[in-house]
């Protein structure tokens, strides 16, 4: 039996007290960060291709079923927001479409063509990185659309919490963050969805940073979409140029970026 899959290490849970079912919760939460750790040097060799392809042009595609796609349209989501990177550079695409992000799609995790059919509406192509996410390492959409892409001489990767999985056998960089039992048998949206939020946003930001995303440890390029943004915007002016408030404000109004505000200055 897979990782995943292995009965939980507690027992007749209906009858454990709310404090004692969230302390317990809370001690398994404790062990992904240590099970990410362990798998840094995978994490980097994919992170490091993906600087290399994103530089020249090219995109970061994630393919997932369930919580694992979920988890790749909410980091790919969050970049043109976070980094002022363009709409269509980072792609996050779910079995089942849009309509499975809010509400469960039957079957539509066990057709091993349809994620490269997907894919195709984008022309993903050899310039481009398509990573895979799957707990189980066995969801035959993301196997399908990973073993089609590399035929095709894309670069892949997934990230899969169980080791020596299918999936991890046809990709070419690996992420696997064994992350043992689920504290409710199989429930892969609790230790393991966790793991994956890392490790995605380990890729992502420090991608972004690595192509200029990043100036300092402010997100300079972000967009000013709403009040909570702009004066965000406004105080990393303020630290930078060692201005006051209302130039900074006039500055941010000015250029409508704070990487462009603070250029002006420099």
């Amino acid at each position: 039996m897979s990782t995943t899959e292995s009965s939980s290490k507690y027992n007749h849970l209906e009858q454990m007290s709310v404090h004692d079912l969230l302390v317990n919760i809370n001690q398994e939460d404790k062990t992904v960060p240590h099970a990410v750790e362990n798998v840094l040097p995978a994490i980097e060799k994919l992170v490091t291709i993906c600087v290399d392809k994103m530089s020249k042009g090219g995109r970061l595609f994630y393919i997932g079923a369930g919580t694992s796609g979920r988890l790749g349209i909410l980091d790919a989501s969050e970049i043109p927001p976070t980094y002022g990177m363009p709409q269509g550079r980072v792609i996050g695409i779910i079995a089942g479409g849009d309509k499975a992000i809010r509400k469960a799609v039957e079957n539509a995790e066990d057709d091993p063509q349809q994620a490269w059919k997907d894919l195709q509406e984008y022309q993903i192509n050899a310039g481009d990185v398509l990573i895979g996410i799957a707990a189980s390492g066995r969801t035959p959409y993301v196997i399908g659309g990973v073993k089609a892409a590399r035929e095709k001489g894309i670069v892949t990767g997934c990230i899969t919490c169980n080791q020596a999985s299918e999936l991890a056998n046809h990709v070419d960089y690996p992420v696997e963050v064994v992350v043992g039992p689920e504290f409710v048998t199989g429930s892969t949206r609790m230790k393991s969805g966790t793991a994956q939020k890392l490790v995605l946003n380990m890729i992502s930001t420090t991608t972004m940073i690595k192509l200029g995303r990043v100036r300092g440890n402010k997100m300079v390029d972000m967009q000013l979409t709403n009040y909570k943004l702009v004066n965000r915007g406004v105080k990393m002016i303020m630290d930078e140029l060692q201005v006051g408030q209302q130039e900074a404000e006039t500055l941010l109004q000015q250029f409508g970026n704070v990487r462009a505000a603070i250029d002006s200055k420099k």
